[in-house]
This record gives C-alpha cells, structure tokens and sequence, in this order.
C-alpha cells in the first residue's frame, strides 16, 4: 500500500527534490510515458551516489540536475554511461544541456544521447509538450552495444564552441551541428537523461572551459 502510495504521489508532483541519499542539491523531473502501446514500469525512480559517480534506476524518464551547474561560451561536458542491462526494446540515456526553467512549464535543454542498438540522437525540448529532432536516431559503430553480461559503456561528450557544437561517442565525432536555429542555446544547465525502463551507472560527470 505505502509502494502504491508513493508511485501516485510522483505522478502528481512531476518536479521532487531528491532525498536522504540522492547527491546534495540534485532534483529530477519525471517525464511519464503517455503512450499505452510503451508504458513505464511500476516503481519510484532512484538517484544515488554509489561510488565516484551516480546511479539512476528508471521505471519512468527522467531529467537529473543540480541547479548550481550551469555553463556558458565554450565549454566540454562529458559523462561515461554504463548500461547496467538490456531493456525491452530500445530507450536513449545520455548528456543535457543549455537547460532552463526545468522545474516549470516552459522548461528547455538540448540532449545527447544512445541507446543499446548503437545508435545515437540529438533533441531540443521546448515547454512540456514539445520536442523536436535535432539529429534523428543514427547508427554508429562508436555506440558499444551491450557485450554477453549484458552490459554496454559509453563515453559521450559534447563540445560547444564559439560556431558549432561536436557530439563525440567514445573519442569519435559522430556529428556537428552550428550555433544556429535549434542548436544555438548553448548556456544554461547541465545534467542526465535516462529514459524509462532503464538502469544506468554514471561516472566521469564533468564540465570543462574550451
């Protein structure tokens, strides 16, 4: 009854803080599957600390950030994902930025992301409902497909620059979009998205100047 309780009461609040061991002034913003052909699991969400980095476990998707990490001009922001195991067909995890308003109707950020069919995507989020393709899902041979324990590593990084931003997979540059149209908000904040049915390891989270 108490598991039922909890689950109804973060589909009413969509913006929590994290609580007793989730990393200090980190907060999530669920975004709930509306699809009944693809729907999320039962369960809370759960973003820890463990070890030197974070550990997200995601019945439904989510959006993680700390409110302090914020970049602008020319920066580098990297994060090793580690796909713990296969989902049931095929989600996206990876890198947000150039976010704001996350907590409110008009929240915005751009994400770099992978999923375990190697295969990557670039979105823009635009206010609660709206979303749209930056770069559609694409197959690279630098996105690690989970291996025979089922499990996969990634290294994303995503470079701005002063004229364009590279998304880079494991060292490789997969693609380059200019400081133009959807891809020109660059400043603003930082943080993950793990999409649902998804247990993902996080090490490495960083932001550096260019």
């Amino acid at each position: 009854m108490k598991r039922r309780v909890l689950v109804a009461l973060l589909a009413v609040v969509a913006t929590v803080p994290l609580l007793a061991q989730s990393p200090k002034g980190w907060r999530l913003r669920a975004d709930r599957s509306t699809s009944a052909s693809d729907p999320d699991a039962a369960g809370a969400i759960k973003f820890v600390t463990m070890g030197t980095g974070f550990h997200a476990t995601n019945p439904q998707a989510a959006i993680y950030w700390n409110p302090a990490n914020t970049a602008g001009g020319s920066y580098s922001l990297k994060g090793t994902f580690t796909l713990m195991k296969p989902s049931g067909h095929t989600n996206y995890y990876g890198l947000v930025f150039g976010g704001s308003d996350l907590e409110g109707p008009r929240q915005s950020y751009l994400y770099f992301l992978v999923a375990q069919d190697g295969t990557w995507l670039i979105k823009r989020r635009d206010g609660d409902a709206s979303t749209q393709n930056v770069a559609e899902k694409t197959p690279s041979d630098a996105v690690k497909k989970p291996d025979a324990s089922g499990q996969s590593t990634n290294a994303l990084e995503v470079r701005v620059m002063a004229d364009k931003i590279d998304y880079v997979v494991n060292g490789t540059v997969v693609h380059s979009t200019p400081k133009t149209g959807m891809t020109a908000k660059t400043d603003g904040i930082y943080g993950l998205r793990i999409n649902h049915l998804l247990e993902v390891h996080v090490d490495g989270f960083a932001l550096s100047k260019m």
